[in-house]
């Protein structure tokens, strides 16, 4: 299998994450990162040895010295930059949400498309071992026919962080886009697409949503309760509930260790650990993927990615949360 060079575009706290997450796929290298500074580029590359660093994101798109970009800036950045490297004729893996919006996310796919280059969601979660290992249980009925799924992933920033841009709609902020995403691709993994009725409320900071509550109905008459904050702590866990007893899972939508709580028998606990941090399944996915000649995942498809995105449009529209780059 041919080894793919990966440059970095920003060099946040996610891009660290992934930078540390190369080094330990075969298939992959990193050989690039990109900042809109020269003097924040070359400090990430002394920190991670990577040869190459750009001072603009033009740069590493017009260069022969890469093969796959990971897109790692805020959310109102994802579109054009995806868009600049997929031009540049590079694959590309971009964080989540894929954008801000539907519409963004659609433009992003048509360009990988017309270039003829891979593009994923980096929606990790659905790639780790237990994530992969509850599917297969949820399949195998271990649990009876799933009724109900409760996800919450909460988190407040400090008062001293009150600038990030994870709280200004111009950044596409909020928690709905930052860390419901995460909630909603659980809902979908374990009850389907078939909604029937979406509710949702939200108490706003500064135009973004800091703390949202939905509910989701399915025609089968099954039910999710999703939660997402910035701005308050709640326990991040998650539970699916069956006609035959309940899972319970830390991190839920990305978990090391499941609970199965049968009706009939003795609970269960099974270990699932990352190979890394959890961003290498990802990474060697990708790989395999291009190196097969596809240009999307069979696992994070275009189609799961938009589903999603539509869904958090009209959440957003139900909670009054509008961006810049949302059309009138």
């Amino acid at each position: 299998m041919r080894k793919l060079r990966f440059g970095i575009v920003g060099t946040g706290g996610i891009a660290h994450r992934f930078a540390e997450a190369v080094k330990n796929v075969p298939g992959a290298e990193l050989t690039a990162v990109a900042s809109r500074k020269q003097e924040t580029a070359d400090k990430f590359g002394d920190e991670f040895s990577v040869p190459y660093r750009f001072g603009s994101y033009e740069e590493m798109a017009s260069s022969d010295k890469i093969d796959c970009a990971y897109i790692a800036v805020p959310h109102s950045l994802h579109k054009d930059c995806s868009v600049l490297m997929l031009n540049g004729r590079k694959h590309v893996i971009c964080e989540k949400p894929m954008a801000v919006n539907s519409a963004e996310a659609e433009e992003m796919f048509a360009a990988a498309k017309k270039n003829g280059c891979f593009l994923m969601e980096a929606m990790w979660g659905s790639l780790v071992p237990g994530t992969i290992k509850l599917i297969e249980l949820i399949e195998n009925g271990i649990i009876g026919e799933v009724r109900g799924v409760e996800g919450k992933f909460c988190y407040a920033f400090d008062e001293d962080e009150m600038d990030h841009h994870a709280l200004k709609p111009e950044n596409g902020g909020g928690s709905l886009l930052d860390v419901g995403v995460y909630a909603l691709h659980f809902s979908k993994w374990y009850l389907g697409e078939e909604a029937e009725e979406i509710l949702a409320q939200s108490d706003h900071y500064n135009g973004t949503d800091a703390h949202t509550n939905i509910l989701i109905k399915y025609k089968n008459g099954a039910m999710a309760s999703l939660s997402s904050a910035t701005l308050l702590r709640k326990p991040n866990e998650g539970y699916i509930y069956g006609t035959k007893g309940y899972i319970h899972a830390n991190r839920f939508y990305a978990p090391q260790e499941i609970e199965i709580n049968p009706s009939d028998g003795a609970k269960e606990t099974i270990k699932t650990p990352y190979a890394g941090n959890g961003f290498e399944e990802q990474i060697a996915h990708m790989c395999e993927c291009i190196n097969a000649g596809l240009t999307s995942s069979p696992v994070n498809t275009p189609e799961n990615t938009l589903f999603i995105m539509k869904q958090m449009d009209y959440i957003r529209k139900l909670t009054g949360v509008i961006y810049p780059q949302d059309k009138v």
